[in-house]
């Protein structure tokens, strides 16, 4: 990701998703924060984009688009409160990012079965990379 509107369009992603319960909690504004940290944002700017909607940004490969993903899931387990309008979200929010529905509820439910919800990179990949075959 290399420019500055695919890192926004993926922020706004994101924030949209925090807020698909109704609310935003602290523990999800805190993730966000620091992923727009990671993603070169001040905070700001970072705070100005709650107050924007721009069109997305096609994410233009697979491995992005899983990275994604996991980032939205780790983002809908960061505030400990699973709502069911999280899950269904997340399931048609990737589908339209292209991805295999099957391999997206085998990595919710891994997650949902970690301790913390974080699982190896690794086992991310092979899920999808299980799929293809």
């Amino acid at each position: 990701m290399n420019t500055f509107e695919e890192k926004r369009s993926l922020l706004l992603e994101m924030i949209a998703f925090s807020t698909v319960d109704g609310h935003l909690h602290k523990r999800e504004y805190e993730f966000l924060a620091i992923v727009a940290n990671e993603l070169g944002f001040e905070i700001d700017v970072f705070n100005d984009l709650f107050h924007q909607e721009l069109p997305q940004l096609p994410i233009k490969t697979e491995f992005l688009r899983i990275q994604q993903f996991y980032r939205l899931a780790l983002l809908m387990h960061s505030d400990g409160v699973l709502h069911n309008k999280e899950a269904v979200a997340i399931q048609q929010m990737a589908i339209d990012m292209g991805l295999n529905p099957m391999a997206t509820k085998r990595i919710l439910k891994l997650m949902k079965e970690a301790p913390n919800a974080i699982i190896e990179g690794e086992v991310l990949l092979n899920v999808f990379q299980e799929q293809h075959n």
